[in-house]
């Protein structure tokens, strides 16, 4: 940012002031000024977008606060000056009203004064671009692309109902296993909406001890309850204009429901402590992985806010339901791990593919990172092996099993789960199940 040319226009028609003005602005060599003597000839040159005006009031051909609203008109990011010797208080006023962005009185001595406003202007328009930078890095890590990776069936549905989200502000219900992302899809959500630039606040409801979700959500006032030695705002004042994550929502106390319920019926919120309400604009995505109409059946969940938070469900598939899925994300997991450890590239080998596809998964998303960066540090090569994944294989053994399945259907099932983890090596698979390599191949030639 320190080496890019800032432009400067300066607008003054006594032609001594002018170039008293250039002289002083030059000193920097980072800025490129041009001069002129008249407010219309300024304005023809607008569209070489200036990063700053200084402006005289009084010109020749317009006055001061006639240039300054065309220019705001045209280009709110322009930064104008005002440069004159007009001391009116009323009149400074109303062009800063107008959005002047400093007014400096004329004089011999106004280097060091106009020197300052510019640098002023220069780091804030540093700090914007830099906001820029970051909210579109966030806009990138969140894009549907970056937040689900996939192209089964399954997930072409979650990125459609994604997309829908973002066009309106109703509420979502994501429901889905632990460890299936519930939380990055709601931030996908977020960040591609028109909410983007306002905060994404989540709350994890089974993380916060009961006595204190109330003021969790909703605040407290000075001398509330013991302990509360400073007003606090809540998440829901927090997430003004922005979008409020409730996390595990069936946790919350029955009791608390009903405050809730009239925070997102009435848009409004009491701090704890107070009997003033405080108006909110939140959109609220809530989650769990709980069925909410069996926990209102129990009568742990209130049936209303059930109907209240429902909104556009979305249903995240576990895992071992997204088919070749599990490769795309684990090739996706080794390439970020990698590259944030520096360390070399590493490839996913057919051995370590058949094992994550034979394995359910009862961790889900979450479970298979961790897998997958345990697999690339263990690695010594370039390529993940089966070997490498440290996995609970139990697990996908009692995943073969099924009601009704006679003991030789079983032990054939085994077999063969066993033969595409071992690369199709029979000698491995009897070694493993304790039997000879003839009864495998008897078991194989009988399935035929």
């Amino acid at each position: 940012m320190e080496s890019k040319t800032f432009k400067i226009f300066v607008v003054e028609d006594d032609e001594w002031y002018n170039r008293l003005l250039v002289h002083n602005l030059s000193l920097n060599p980072d800025y490129e000024i041009q001069s002129f003597a008249d407010g219309k000839s300024c304005l023809a040159q607008l569209h070489q977008q200036p990063d700053v005006i200084t402006l005289d009031y009084r010109l020749p051909d317009m006055k001061g606060l006639e240039v300054l609203k065309q220019v705001k008109e045209r280009d709110e990011d322009i930064q104008v000056i005002l440069i004159s010797e007009q001391e009116d208080i009323e009149v400074v006023v109303d062009l800063l009203k107008h959005g002047a962005y400093d007014y400096i009185v004329k004089s011999k001595d106004i280097r060091e004064r106009l020197l300052n406003t510019v640098s002023n202007i220069r780091k804030e328009f540093k700090l914007k671009d830099e906001i820029k930078t970051l909210r579109k890095e966030v806009r990138q890590k969140y894009s549907y692309q970056n937040t689900i990776v996939g192209n089964s069936p399954a997930t072409q549905k979650i990125f459609d109902l994604i997309e829908k989200a973002t066009r309106t502000n109703v509420t979502v219900s994501v429901t889905g296993e632990t460890g299936t992302g519930k939380e990055l899809v709601a931030k996908a959500i977020h960040y591609n909406s028109q909410r983007a630039k306002k905060p994404f606040v989540a709350v994890n409801m089974a993380a916060i001890p009961k006595d204190l979700v109330e003021s969790e959500l909703f605040g407290h006032e000075k001398g509330a309850f013991t302990g509360a030695a400073a007003r606090r705002i809540g998440k829901f004042e927090e997430a003004n204009g922005g979008t409020l994550f409730l996390d595990e929502i069936a946790e919350m106390e029955i009791s608390l429901q009903a405050k809730l319920l009239r925070a997102l019926q009435e848009k409004e919120i009491i701090r704890v402590g107070s009997n003033q309400t405080v108006k909110i604009d939140c959109r609220i995505i809530m989650a769990t992985n709980k069925n909410l109409l069996e926990e209102v059946k129990k009568g742990t969940f209130r049936q209303d806010l059930y109907y209240r938070l429902y909104g556009l469900p979305i249903d995240l598939p576990p895992l071992r339901d997204r088919g070749n899925d599990v490769i795309l994300l684990a090739k996706n997991f080794i390439a970020t791990f990698c590259k944030e450890n520096k360390l070399e590239p590493k490839t996913l080998g057919a051995s370590a593919s058949r094992k994550l596809l034979s394995y359910p998964f009862p961790g889900n998303v979450r479970e298979l990172k961790s897998v997958i960066e345990l697999a690339a540090t263990l690695a010594d090569g370039s390529e993940i092996l089966a070997e490498h994944l440290m996995m609970d294989d139990s697990a996908s053994l009692e995943s073969l099993y099924s009601e009704g399945m006679t003991l030789r259907e079983y032990n054939l099932c085994l077999v063969k789960k066993l033969m595409e983890q071992y690369d199709n090596k029979p000698k491995i698979v009897a070694d493993k199940l304790g039997v000879g390599v003839a009864t495998i191949y008897r078991m194989l030639k009988e399935e035929e």
